[in-house]
């Protein structure tokens, strides 16, 4: 049976659950939803502002490679500042920056505005990691995980449609839709970065909504590091440990495909017939339910069965054999189709991927080790949409950048296989990244 303190931390993390995610949730689904809606705008911005497909493949790649290059030093001063002030302050900043993508006026200040932009939201993603780590125990990670990232999968389903109607607005005060998007959806975040000051406490210590007690227990069993003093020296193991190293490169193929088929996908649904806006996001928006099905799946497959780095092999080969049939297939329905089953993988496989990189790390190594893996990871982010831009500029397809995509699936289920065979060979230590380093 439960004792009380087995009791106490249930219900303490059930309070955390409560309070903590929506806040996070709601900030994770804006950052989706500025970070894509370039999506919605990509033949409106050819036509207004005359930006190549080639242009905008680079643009769209470009907000990754800065947030990428700024993951590590943002989730340092994070460490030092406070998740609670840190977090408003990337939310503030990329909403003012996301409302003045309005005023892009050709493709420099288009490269420019979405530089800014990866700057000023890098690491928003590797914080909430953070978090996880300070507040909940191993054992509730996955599904914690898998309840934030019921953001972007509600985005997708949401987002999409908003935006395209949004886009409706073309004309009104003499602006194209695609302004009045990115404006509103820019103040949206703006509002939202002042709840999370008001809503979000760093650490539970912070909690005014939790006792003494509730949040001496959820620090304890999270396994929290006192201080940097305890590990100062050991930020390389952040780095350079094996499992990282290749969790890094897995995020690495997972975001290239998927930043290739999101920051296009509406384009290919236009070259299917489909002409109004709040229709193609209507479509596009139906892989966020593929996606709201995999977040939810897998992390039940894992409480029940165990297993991450098979369950995470299985989305590598379902991703691969739908890109395949992707390629292969001639039917509208059918291409549409594979998509949001490509979507299913690619989403539902990160839970997993987090809960296997936490287990790893706490501490100043969590800060500095997860936005390691995200920097590393949010790089296909850019590789993606650049790589998918320049194969279409060159050979007027939407589909042959597939064929790069599904090769980089294929090196994604190698990777796969290599950090099995490292967390099989670690399994007679266990020795994780928090141990070494204490």
């Amino acid at each position: 049976m439960p004792d009380s303190q087995d009791l106490l931390h249930a219900l303490a993390t059930k309070k955390t659950m409560i309070r903590l995610l929506p806040v996070l949730g709601i900030a994770y689904f804006m950052s989706y939803v500025d970070r894509t809606n370039i999506a919605l705008a990509k033949t409106a911005l050819a036509a207004d502002v005359g930006i190549s497909v080639a242009a905008y493949g680079l643009g769209a790649g470009l907000f990754f490679l800065s947030y990428a290059l700024l993951e590590v030093p943002s989730n340092l001063i994070m460490y030092r500042v406070g998740a609670r002030l840190w977090i408003t302050r990337i939310a503030i900043t990329w909403g003012a920056v996301s409302a003045a993508m309005m005023f892009v006026s050709n493709e420099w200040s288009f490269y420019l505005l979405r530089v800014l932009l990866g700057a000023a939201e890098a690491g928003l993603f590797p914080a909430m990691m953070y978090m996880v780590t300070l507040w909940f125990a191993q054992q509730h990670r996955v599904q914690v995980v898998g309840l934030i990232y019921l953001a972007p999968a509600i985005a997708m389903i949401i987002g999409n449609p908003l935006g395209g109607a949004l886009m409706e607005l073309h004309g009104i005060g003499g602006l194209h839709g695609w302004q009045w998007m990115f404006l509103i959806e820019g103040l949206i975040t703006i509002a939202v970065g002042v709840l999370v000051w008001f809503l979000l406490p760093g650490r539970p210590a912070e909690a005014k909504w939790l006792t003494a007690e509730e949040a001496a227990v959820l620090s304890e069993r999270a396994g929290a590091v006192s201080g940097p003093e305890r590990i100062r020296g050991k930020l390389r193991l952040a780095f350079t440990s094996p499992v990282t190293v290749v969790l890094a490169s897995i995020y690495f193929i997972n975001q290239t495909i998927g930043g290739g088929i999101g920051f296009n996908f509406p384009a290919f649904l236009k070259s299917l017939g489909l002409q109004d806006s709040f229709a193609i996001g209507l479509v596009a928006g139906g892989g966020g339910f593929a996606a709201l099905a995999g977040i939810l799946l897998f992390p039940w497959l894992k409480k029940k069965y165990g297993r991450e780095v098979l369950l995470i092999g299985l989305c590598a080969v379902g991703g691969l054999l739908t890109l395949i049939g992707f390629i292969a297939s001639r039917d509208p329905v059918w291409s549409v189709a594979l998509i949001y089953i490509s979507t299913f993988f690619q989403l539902g496989t990160l839970p997993l991927f987090w809960s296997i990189a936490m287990s790893r790390m706490s501490g100043l190594v969590a800060a500095a080790g997860l936005a390691f893996i995200n920097m590393v990871g949010i790089a296909g982010g850019f590789a993606g949409p650049y790589i998918y831009g320049l194969i279409e500029s060159a050979t007027g397809s939407l589909i042959t950048p597939y064929y790069v995509l599904a090769a980089a699936s294929c090196i994604g289920v190698g990777l796969v296989a290599v950090l099995a065979t490292i967390i099989r060979r670690e399994q007679p230590t266990t020795v994780t990244l928090t141990e070494a380093a204490s």
